[in-house]
């Protein structure tokens, strides 16, 4: 019932009865200037309009169950020229019921049938155009929603699967590392699974967060890096230079983590001495711009490639969310590996 009153004609059915009754004494007025009496005149008004009235709802009825294709235009013709001869003798069989004694009327109704038909054909065919017309819009409608939805669901789907790929050699390296410690520092090893529960668990919950603060971004950073620097020790130094008015900037979550985590493979993996990993962020034109700065060593193959593992699913990422491929750049500069973010910021 809800669906039936939503549809477009019925909910302006009190405003079409108003016009049925507005034509009909216009129709009668000019009936009564033909030389008819008033009640004739309004008799057939109201008749001719209300059995009218009656073929177009039920045009839109039927069409609202039924439609032809788009090239079967010749249908719906038809249909306008079958449903105005149906009008015409039905009203013609009515009024000669009604005032079959007055022999003028009779006279004049014969008279004033091709008048009527032309003009219910117009307008049985107008209600039959706007009705395709309304039905394509909607058909229109409906395939273009099920064409974004499609798009929608499709590139939720990936970029849930491009969040859900933690590192495997993370995951592994980390258990190595456990493994490592609990024969010689059984109290690291608890240290370093607990960290690890958390910052797995941190990685489950932001997989339902479209956007996080950039606070919380480095509140779970900061897990992954408590983390690496069980494995690294001294070694490994992480300097986080952000002003507090810029933490509240939005950021897509788990993102920051691969790039830093790439940092630290061409940062560490080819060197014993200490290393140090630079972030820098700051708001820019609308833009959070993050910095991601590690030293590397020249004649290391990946580095002068200039991307690391997990940078392309980075881009790709951003491209999903943000429809644009200038969000993430790298570059060498001064022996530094540099990997720069852009965010937009609503």
């Amino acid at each position: 019932m809800k669906d039936f009153f939503s549809y477009p004609f019925t909910k302006i059915l009190g405003l079409y009865f108003a016009w049925w009754v507005f034509w009909a004494l216009v129709q009668s007025t000019v009936i009564h200037r033909l030389g008819l009496k008033w009640e004739l005149s309004l008799v057939d008004a109201f008749i001719s309009n209300g059995l009218l009235a009656f073929a177009c709802f039920a045009t839109v009825m039927i069409y609202r169950y039924y439609q032809p294709g788009r090239h079967n235009l010749i249908y719906r013709f038809l249909y306008a020229i079958g449903i105005t001869i149906l009008f015409c003798v039905t009203f013609r069989i009515v009024m000669k019921s009604f005032l079959s004694y007055d022999n003028e009327y009779l006279l004049f109704l014969e008279k004033s049938m091709p008048v009527r038909f032309i003009v219910s054909l117009l307008v049985i065919s107008f209600v039959t155009l706007l009705n395709w017309m309304w039905n394509n819009l909607q058909e229109q409608k409906e395939q273009e929603r099920r064409r974004t939805d499609s798009e929608k669901y499709i590139k939720e789907a990936e970029l849930a699967r491009l969040r859900q790929q933690l590192q495997p050699h993370f995951l592994f390296n980390s258990l190595n590392s456990i493994s490592a410690l609990a024969g010689t520092k059984p109290d690291e090893a608890r240290k370093m699974i607990q960290q690890l529960s958390d910052f797995l668990r941190g990685t489950l919950k932001r997989d339902e967060q479209q956007t996080v603060s950039l606070k919380e971004e480095l509140e779970h950073l900061k897990l992954y890096l408590e983390i690496e620097k069980v494995r690294f020790g001294h070694r490994l130094n992480i300097t986080v230079e952000v002003e507090p008015e810029n933490l509240v900037a939005t950021i897509p979550p788990l993102l920051m983590q691969p790039i830093v985590e790439n940092a630290i493979k061409f940062g560490l993996y080819d060197t014993i001495g200490e290393v140090t990993i630079s972030v820098f962020a700051h708001i820019k034109e609308q833009h959070l711009i993050i910095e991601v700065r590690n030293p590397f060593d020249s004649a290391t193959l990946e580095a002068n490639q200039g991307t690391g593992f997990g940078l392309s699913s980075i881009q790709r990422r951003l491209f999903l969310l943000y429809a644009r491929n200038d969000l993430m750049t790298t570059e060498k500069k001064n022996k530094h590996f540099i990997t720069t973010l852009k965010i937009p910021q609503k």
